[in-house]
């Protein structure tokens, strides 16, 4: 008997939204605090391999399914050079970064970032500086990545060790040009030009390129919309992807905690309005492409902790300080489990997204200099999503209780997707509850799939919402096996706990798909 309490929906392959793109499940390593140094790289480390890169770094990367990493920024790209970043490190420059009032030795570079690539099997994605440089600089740095060889800059790549080209496909024409906290920040006009401009360069150079044209800073930017349109109408058929970037913060004395906890669905409108005026632009121009979405910053950014870096000295510029090193909660990771919902939901225009950032700065991963590594509370839900969410996602229509919160009144406590691997046989459901003291009943009607079986039920729950994993106790949220889910006849039944991340399996009887599922 179905339960007045329960949330419902239905599976059926026949639906479907899109097929979900490896570079969905993307990150973003940044010449920002620590995320470099004594992050991915640190030389005379117990773990540290003969390139100085940390081995228990890149195994937790590899453990947590990163496909992409966006390089070298965020904000440090629109001060970037990256002639100081190649060559042999003893004769690079130290300079000044004022986008984090840090110093930069520069002696991780391009070269090292590639090696870290193929060590941890992920593609790069590149950002040019369209802050202090432009146009003649990004084909210069495209010469120098990318050609085979013959020209000034592609024999010096190869006099620097490097025969092979690198091979960049995916790149990002400057970084967050919108925000007037950047290091060469334009208007609208201003960037769709350089933007048309470099795009048409890098392509008369390489026409297979994937290009990112920068799009709003967040969804609360005063220019959202005319932002994207202005610039759009400037490149549309010279880019691939216009970019989001969206932080979500829980703050005050008296946190509401239920609004963050929704904050998805913010994501989801946000993703929504610029695909509508993607699809405008492309309307307007009369043009066949369909624009598609890179969220290429996005996660939970605590920014009170810790103090930023214009509160230091004028005189102190220190190498690798201690920066935005949130510590993550089981709050915060039912949230992140919840956004890679709303990005799944739009896997038909969202195909590349990066999750800001992959080590100590606001990251699924922290490291101490000298010492051990560990994972984060958001680190499960991203590698689960990574691991089980390849295939179709399917579309879920959701009748479930809901809630009241401050910010975005009535929100549904179920938040829900499905991702079918046709190949491997199976589905499998990622659901968030909202809800912070109540379970929810859940029912999913499974006509449409044959004969199934629940292959696992993972849970990330726990007692204390703000329960975290530390230096010194690492394993205190990890995810565990649950035994609240069944099939009856058609119907899937399970039970989800008060704030919750779960992953529900199942494998799925080909011999019994009804014909018109299979098709």
């Amino acid at each position: 008997m179905s339960s007045p309490s329960a949330a419902r929906f239905t599976l059926d392959p026949a639906f479907g939204i899109g097929t979900v793109h490896p570079r969905l499940y993307g990150s973003f390593v940044e010449h920002l605090g620590r995320c470099v140094y004594s992050g991915i790289y640190e030389p005379g480390h117990p773990d540290a391999d003969e390139s100085g890169l940390r081995e228990d770094v890149l195994a937790l990367v590899r453990e947590l399914g990163v496909t992409t990493v966006r390089y070298p920024g965020g904000n440090f790209v629109s001060g970037y050079r990256w002639e100081d970043s190649v060559g042999p490190v003893e004769q690079r420059p130290r300079r000044l970064e004022p986008a984090w009032r840090s110093t930069e030795t520069n002696e991780f570079g391009l070269a090292e970032f590639m090696g870290f690539c193929v060590k941890a099997d992920i593609e790069p994605m590149m950002a040019v500086n369209l802050g202090t440089r432009g146009v003649e600089d990004a084909g210069r740095l495209l010469d120098y990545a990318n050609h085979p060889g013959g020209t000034e800059l592609s024999d010096l790549r190869a006099a620097h060790g490097n025969k092979e080209p690198f091979g960049i496909r995916m790149w990002c024409l400057g970084n967050e040009v919108d925000g007037p906290w950047q290091i060469g920040h334009k208007s609208a006009e201003e960037y769709g030009q350089v933007a048309r401009e470099t795009a048409n360069l890098m392509k008369m150079i390489d026409p297979g390129l994937e290009l990112v044209v920068a799009g709003s800073s967040s969804f609360a930017m005063p220019t959202f919309g005319t932002w994207e349109s202005t610039v759009l109408t400037e490149c549309y058929d010279k880019v691939d992807h216009v970019s989001l970037h969206a932080y979500y913060e829980m703050k005050g004395e008296r946190p509401d905690r239920d609004s963050f906890l929704a904050s998805a669905v913010e994501m989801e409108r946000y993703i929504e309005a610029a695909i509508a005026t993607c699809d405008h632009v492309g309307a307007t121009l009369k043009s066949q492409k369909k624009m598609m979405i890179s969220f290429d910053e996005w996660n939970v950014w605590h920014s009170e902790h810790p103090a930023p870096p214009e509160s230091r000295p004028e005189d102190d510029w220190p190498q690798a300080p201690r920066l935005l090193e949130n510590n993550y909660t089981l709050t915060d990771a039912v949230l992140v489990g919840s956004l890679m919902i709303a990005l799944l939901r739009h896997a038909d225009r969202v195909t590349a997204a990066s999750l800001a950032q992959l080590v100590n700065v606001i990251a699924p991963i922290l490291t101490e200099p000298g010492g051990p590594s560990w994972r984060q509370t958001t680190f499960f839900p991203f590698a689960q999503a990574s691991k089980y969410g390849r295939g179709r996602v399917l579309r879920v229509e959701v009748d479930s209780p809901t809630h009241t919160t401050g910010r975005f009144g009535e929100v549904d406590l179920l938040h829900v997707t499905a991702v079918h691997d046709e190949q491997a046989g199976t589905i499998t459901v990622f659901a968030v509850n909202r809800s912070l003291t109540r379970e929810l009943p859940l029912e999913v009607d499974l006509r449409g799939l044959g004969a199934v079986r629940v292959v696992e039920h993972l849970l990330l729950t726990g007692d204390d919402p703000d329960a975290r994993n530390t230096l010194t106790d690492p394993e205190r949220v990890t995810p565990r096996t649950a035994d609240a889910s069944a099939v009856t006849g058609d119907v899937l039944t399970c039970t989800l706990p008060p704030l919750s991340w779960n992953v529900v399996r199942l494998a799925i009887d080909s011999a019994n798909v009804p014909a018109t599922a299979q098709s």
